[in-house]
């Protein structure tokens, strides 16, 4: 049986990456440990999904193809404090009809979702 240890998301700027998802996410670096070209961040309040920021020099992808969906039932509230915390609002020519979703990118320009889960 395999599970998801570590999603590992490719940055630029460490420190900026690591600064913005602990905020984002409430997560802390394992072990209080951050370096300059490798993170682990995991949840602050136990267990759960570590996210891993890896220095890389690939360009962001303009329709990446894996991304985050991060779920919220107050998806204008988490959208506003994320975009207080450097995300940026991202002008998407993919949307449907009726999203559900608004598309940001965070301070790296990596491409993320959140989710109303009270969409109707």
């Amino acid at each position: 049986m395999l599970n998801i240890g570590t999603i590992v998301l490719g940055v630029a700027d460490i420190r900026r990456a690591t600064d913005f998802w602990s905020q984002a996410l409430r997560y802390v670096p394992r072990d209080g440990e951050s370096k300059d070209d490798w993170v682990v961040l995991e949840p602050a309040d136990g267990p759960g999904t570590a996210l891993a920021l890896d220095l890389s020099e690939v360009p962001v992808q303009k329709h990446p193809r894996v991304h985050f969906d991060l779920h919220t039932e107050d998806q204008v509230a988490e959208v506003e404090r994320l975009v207080s915390l450097g995300a940026e609002r991202v002008d998407w020519d993919l949307y449907p009809e009726d999203p559900d979703f608004v598309v940001l990118a965070d301070t790296e320009g990596n491409r993320f979702c959140v989710i109303d889960l009270n969409h109707g």
